[in-house]
């Protein structure tokens, strides 16, 4: 089966708009995310990186990257003044405890605006772990609101300095069509109720018993293959090919246009 053009990947489909209103000057930039992760660099052989999914979901969106150095320490009070905040350079302040109770607060330097009937999911940077902290995430419906919003991340380890160095993406964003969850019919059903389906997955579960089985035997083709590349592929052990398959996101960057003097 020869797979169709992708809306992404063919252009077929009609561009949205996503404008950042920048409306203060804080250190902070907007880049497409990154497909890598130096977690995944230093995984053997960059095994990390056979997980498509996990790669994809890397790159779903934008980051905020901040061009300071921030770190936090929380003494487990509710207090706002319970969280100490610290920057390289000192000023102008990215990140400051706001709310209380552990929690980091930065305030994002953009207005957004996205089309009608889209949100802005506004998350952690996928797949990329701050240790002792936790990325508290929003959904923002930027097609109307006049008002920023900010990036909150949980402090979870009292009495330890949390770090993000410069130049670390602190929060993630991506378009979200709203209603779209609220459309679907969520049903669960035994898999032997849809034949063709069970067959196939059955398939895949031998295919892959074997293949972990042969995985031990030094010079089979299993141990020579190293992994299976079914999924990688959008292929089935069967021969199915899926219509419709990205290995990489071709997530544009944003274009810095100068307003009227």
């Amino acid at each position: 089966m020869e797979r169709e053009k992708t809306a992404l990947g063919g252009g077929e489909a009609e561009r949205l708009s996503l404008v950042a209103y920048r409306v203060s000057d804080l250190p902070l930039r907007l880049v497409p995310a990154a497909a890598t992760r130096e977690w995944m660099d230093a995984s053997p052989e960059r095994f990390a990186y056979r997980c498509l999914p996990l790669v994809v979901a890397s790159q779903a969106g934008w980051f905020v990257v901040q061009d300071v150095a921030v770190r936090a320490c929380w003494n487990g009070g509710e207090r706002s003044e319970d969280l100490v905040v610290e920057q390289d350079p000192p000023a102008p302040p990215v990140a400051l405890s706001h709310f209380g109770c552990g929690v980091l607060t930065w305030h994002i330097p953009f207005l957004f605006r996205t089309p009608p009937g889209y949100n802005l999911l506004v998350r952690g940077p996928a797949n990329l772990p701050v240790d002792g902290a936790f990325p508290l995430d929003g959904v923002v419906e930027t097609d109307w609101a006049v008002a920023t919003f900010t990036m909150n991340w949980l402090l979870t380890r009292p009495g330890d300095w949390v770090v993000f160095p410069k130049g670390q993406p602190i929060a993630m964003i991506a378009p979200q069509a709203r209603f779209e969850v609220e459309r679907f019919d969520p049903v669960i059903r035994p898999i032997a109720s849809a034949p063709e389906l069970s067959r196939a997955h059955r398939a895949w579960s031998e295919d892959r018993r074997r293949f972990n089985r042969d995985l031990q035997e030094p010079g089979s083709a299993a141990h020579r293959a190293g992994w299976q590349r079914h999924y990688f592929q959008g292929a089935s052990p069967g021969g199915f090919l899926a219509a419709q398959h990205q290995v990489k996101l071709d997530v544009r960057p944003f274009v810095e246009e100068r307003g009227d003097e």
